[in-house]
């Protein structure tokens, strides 16, 4: 059964499970203790009705302390796996791993906007962000995909189905503070088979004024004004190498 203490001294495994480093995860913990208090006062019931008795009586749950309650919800978040799946790794039935889900998701929203961590949802709103203007305006923006469950409708089908991932997604624009790492901006979500370039368009992201921003080659083109942007390219002596090997093993090297 995954908890806190099983995994605070595995580095690695802890990333992986959660998204976030030991650090990290620190820096978060009292503003999600303090968040679920507001959400949840001691002195109610989990109904939000006034206690007849005491807090600590009746039966003790499996995620008593605050820093399991986090561990579970940044894996729910980072994962996403079912909530049968979810429950097995912490000791918990389906129902109860839907209780928890959706009685801490709020606690976790809360205390991420009270840390500021809130990444912006409309495009309009990123160039007055304080996310985004942190040290210097300097952005990096990607397209990130994840799964979803296959349409039953043969167009939403073909709409969603990612050639890349081999797989039905849906996908979000990132925009992410080169000096912070903080992701700044997240799109709506739109059919996985949309090109990255085309799903920025779409999302109208206005940028401050004489800011920096990385691309990949998803979106070529993709030029906002008054931004600088920049896109990397293959190093010669790496593609000096692959012609290299082409004429070795009697291929025709790749055109340019």
């Amino acid at each position: 059964m995954l908890t806190y203490n099983a995994l605070k001294d595995k580095a690695r495994e802890f990333l992986a499970a959660t998204g976030l480093k030991i650090e990290g995860f620190a820096r978060l913990l009292p503003a999600f203790e303090s968040a679920y208090h507001a959400l949840y006062p001691l002195n109610q019931t989990a109904e939000g009705k006034t206690r007849q008795r005491l807090p600590g009586g009746g039966t003790k749950g499996t995620r008593r302390t605050v820093e399991d309650k986090l561990l579970f919800i940044l894996v729910y978040q980072k994962t996403y796996p079912l909530q049968t799946m979810h429950g097995l790794q912490f000791g918990l039935s389906q129902p109860q791993t839907h209780y928890w889900i959706h009685r801490l998701l709020p606690v976790l929203q809360r205390a991420r906007a009270d840390l500021n961590m809130t990444p912006e949802r409309e495009g309009e709103h990123v160039a007055p962000s304080e996310l985004v203007n942190e040290h210097a305006p300097d952005r990096l923006i990607d397209g990130s995909e994840r799964r979803r469950q296959r349409p039953q409708d043969a167009i939403k089908q073909r709409a969603h189905y990612s050639g890349k991932k081999k797989a039905p997604t849906d996908k979000n624009i990132i925009l992410v503070n080169e000096h912070t790492g903080k992701v700044v901006y997240l799109s709506p979500p739109v059919e996985g088979k949309t090109h990255d370039k085309r799903a920025a368009d779409e999302a109208e992201i206005a940028f401050p004024t004489s800011a920096t921003r990385g691309k990949d080659t998803g979106f070529q083109g993709y030029e906002p004004e008054g931004v600088v942007t920049g896109q990397p390219k293959k190093s010669p002596k790496v593609r000096s190498s692959a012609v290299a090997i082409e004429y070795s093993i009697g291929c025709s090297p790749a055109r340019a």
